[in-house]
């Protein structure tokens, strides 16, 4: 069976979804321990990789191209 592709391998989108995670849990634990705001970096970075692991999806979901009849 032909797996569709997107733009991550498997193990690409494991750590895509790791990093995400990693940084989405990182921001609150920042915000409290740092006097500034420099944690909201992190969730822009956690919104970034987000935005990409959806663009991955909409790619895999997206229908095969059909070859032109000849």
């Amino acid at each position: 069976m032909h797996e569709r592709s997107g733009l991550f391998s498997a193990r690409q989108r494991r750590w895509a979804w790791f990093g995400f995670l990693l940084t989405a849990l990182q921001a609150p634990v920042a915000a409290q321990v740092l006097p500034d705001a420099s944690w909201l970096f992190s969730i822009v970075v956690a919104l970034m990789v987000a935005t990409v692991i959806l663009a991955d999806d909409a790619m895999r979901r997206r229908p095969a191209e059909a070859s032109p009849a000849e």
